[in-house]
C-alpha cells in the first residue's frame, strides 16, 4: 500500500501521543465514531433521492459515491504521518494535514470549507432534530384525532429545544470523551434505520405491489426533473462526506498494529454498512410509495402505524443526532480552540479551568462562551432555513469535490511523489475532473432548489 515506507515511524507515533494521553481506540470504537458521524439526517432522505432517480439509478449513485469516499478514506489515512525529511509530521486533523503537506494558502482554502462543512452539518442536525420531534407530537395526534386531524406544528421550538441540550453537552472537553456518546448515537442510528426499511417492507407487503419505476418520478416539465436528479445526488453526497473527522478517529486509535491499517479496515466495514443501509431504506421507502415518497422517511408522514413505533424511530433520531452533533462539533472546536491557545498562552480566560461544584465538573470560560455562541449560530441558522434536503443537497453539492476528492488527491500525489503523466496521475486526474463536473451540477441544482423553496415559503 501507498505510504508503507512509513511503517517503522508509525509504529513509534503513539509514544509521541500517550505522553499527555494514553490511547485506547480500537476497530469498534472508531467504528462507532465513524457511524455516528456519517449515517446521520442523509439515511431520511434516501427513499426521496432515490424516487427522483429511480431504480437503476438511485443504487447506482449510492454505490458510486460510497466508492468515492471509501478511495478519500484510504487515501487520508496514509497521509497521518508526513516525512519532509529530516522531520515527520504527524497529521491530527484534515486542515492540518492540508496546511502541512499542501501549504500555506491551500490551507487557508481547505479552512473556510472545513469550518463550512462542520458548521453546515451542524445546521443539518438541528434541522432534522427539530423535524423529528415536531413529527412525534403529530404522530400522537394523528392517532387521537385521526389522520385529517389538525396536528401541524412548527419545527422552531423543538429546534431551539434541540439547541438547548447541545450547549450542555457541547462542555464536553474533546473527542476522547466522546466514546460512549458515539457507541449509543451509532447504536441508535442503525436501530432507526431498521425501523425506516421494516416500514417500508410492511407496506409493501400490505399493499401487495412495488412503487415506482426506472427512471423515477416523472414531471411535466424537463427542466424540473433535471433539478430534482441534481439534488438527489447533493443529497447522496452529503451523506457520505466523513472525510473532516477521519484523521480525529484515527488518532484515537492505540497501536500496534499500526494505526492507518486500522482506520482502513474501519473504513471499509463502516462505509460497507452505510452503503447497505442506504440501499435498503431507500429502496424500501420508494417500493412503498413511488411518486409519493416524502422528503424525509419518518417525519413525512407515509407511515402513521403503529404511531408508537414511528415516535420510537424518531427518538433514536433525536438522540443519535445530539450525539452526531458533538462528533462534528468537537473537531472544530479542537481547531479553534487550539488556536487561540497556542496564541494566547498566559491568557487566564482561554487557559483556566474552574470548578462549578458540581462532581469533578471544570468549565473554561473561554469553551463555555464560544461554544455557546457556536450552537447558538447553528440553531439560529436552521430556523431560518428549515428545508431538510435542499440544505442536505446545498451542503453536500459544496464540500464533496474539494474536502473528499481534490484535496485528497493532491496530497496523496505530493506524499507518495507521483510523477506527472504517470498512469497514476492520468487516472486519478480523470477521477477528480468527473466528480468536479458531478458537483458543479449538483451545486446548481441545489442552489435553484433552496431558492425557489424560500420563495415559495415567503
Amino acid at each position: 500500500m501507498p505510504g508503507d515506507d512509513y511503517e517503522e515511524e508509525e509504529e513509534q507515533m503513539p509514544l509521541l501521543q500517550t505522553s499527555t494521553l494514553k490511547l485506547t481506540g480500537n476497530v469498534w470504537t472508531a467504528l462507532a465514531h465513524l457511524i455516528a458521524g456519517v449515517i446521520g439526517s442523509g439515511v431520511l432522505s434516501m427513499a426521496w433521492s432515490m424516487a427522483q432517480l429511480g431504480w437503476i439509478a438511485g443504487p447506482l449513485s449510492i454505490i458510486l459515491i460510497a466508492f468515492f469516499s471509501l478511495v478519500s478514506a484510504f487515501l487520508i489515512s496514509n497521509i497521518q504521518l508526513y516525512s519532509n525529511h529530516p522531520s515527520i509530521t504527524i497529521n491530527r486533523s484534515y486542515l492540518q494535514a492540508v496546511h502541512t503537506i499542501l501549504g500555506y494558502k491551500n490551507g487557508l482554502i481547505c479552512g473556510c470549507l472545513v469550518y463550512f462543512s462542520l458548521f453546515k452539518t451542524g445546521v443539518v442536525y438541528v434541522i432534522t432534530s427539530g423535524i423529528c420531534m415536531r413529527a412525534i407530537r403529530q404522530s400522537n395526534c394523528y392517532h387521537e384525532e385521526g389522520h385529517e386531524g389538525d396536528c401541524e406544528y412548527k419545527d422552531e421550538y423543538y429546534m431551539v429545544a434541540f439547541g438547548i441540550v447541545e450547549i450542555v453537552a457541547s462542555q464536553i472537553p474533546n473527542i476522547f470523551h466522546t466514546k460512549w456518546i458515539s457507541i449509543i448515537a451509532a447504536a441508535m442510528s442503525l436501530t432507526y434505520s431498521c425501523i425506516g426499511i421494516g416500514l417500508g417492507i410492511a407496506q409493501v407487503i400490505g399493499q401487495g405491489r412495488i412503487e415506482g419505476s426506472m427512471n423515477g418520478i416523472s414531471t411535466s416539465n424537463p427542466s424540473q426533473k433535471v433539478w430534482l436528479v441534481g439534488e438527489a445526488i447533493g443529497d447522496i453526497s452529503f451523506s457520505f462526506t466523513y472525510s473532516l473527522i477521519l484523521l480525529e478517529i484515527q488518532s484515537t486509535l492505540k497501536s500496534p498494529p499500526p494505526q492507518k491499517e486500522t482506520m482502513k479496515k474501519v473504513s471499509t466495514i463502516g462505509v460497507l454498512i452505510t452503503a447497505s443501509l442506504y440501499i435498503c431504506c431507500g429502496a424500501s421507502g420508494y417500493a412503498a410509495f413511488g411518486d409519493s415518497t416524502p422528503g424525509n422517511l419518518l417525519t413525512g408522514f407515509g407511515f402513521y402505524e403503529p404511531y408508537w413505533l414511528v415516535d420510537f424511530g424518531n427518538a433514536c433520531i433525536v438522540l443519535h443526532l445530539v450525539g452526531g452533533y458533538q462528533i462534528y462539533s468537537q473537531t472544530l472546536f479542537a481547531i479553534v480552540e487550539g488556536w487561540y491557545a497556542e496564541k494566547f498562552q498566559e491568557c487566564m480566560i482561554i487557559t483556566r479551568e474552574m470548578d462549578v461544584g458540581i462532581g469533578s465538573l471544570r468549565v473554561n470560560p473561554f469553551r463555555l462562551c464560544f461554544r455557546t455562541t457556536y450552537v447558538v449560530l447553528t440553531t439560529t441558522v436552521a430556523i431560518l432555513f428549515p428545508y431538510f434536503n435542499q440544505v442536505l443537497a446545498f451542503s453536500g453539492s459544496i464540500i464533496f469535490w474539494p474536502l473528499t476528492i481534490y484535496f485528497p488527491v493532491e496530497m496523496y500525489f505530493l506524499h507518495n511523489r507521483i510523477l506527472p503523466w504517470t498512469a497514476t496521475w492520468i487516472l486519478l486526474r480523470i477521477y477528480t475532473i468527473f466528480c468536479m463536473l458531478l458537483t458543479f451540477f449538483t451545486f446548481a441544482a441545489s442552489l435553484q432548489g433552496l431558492v425557489s423553496k424560500r420563495f415559495v415559503f415567503k
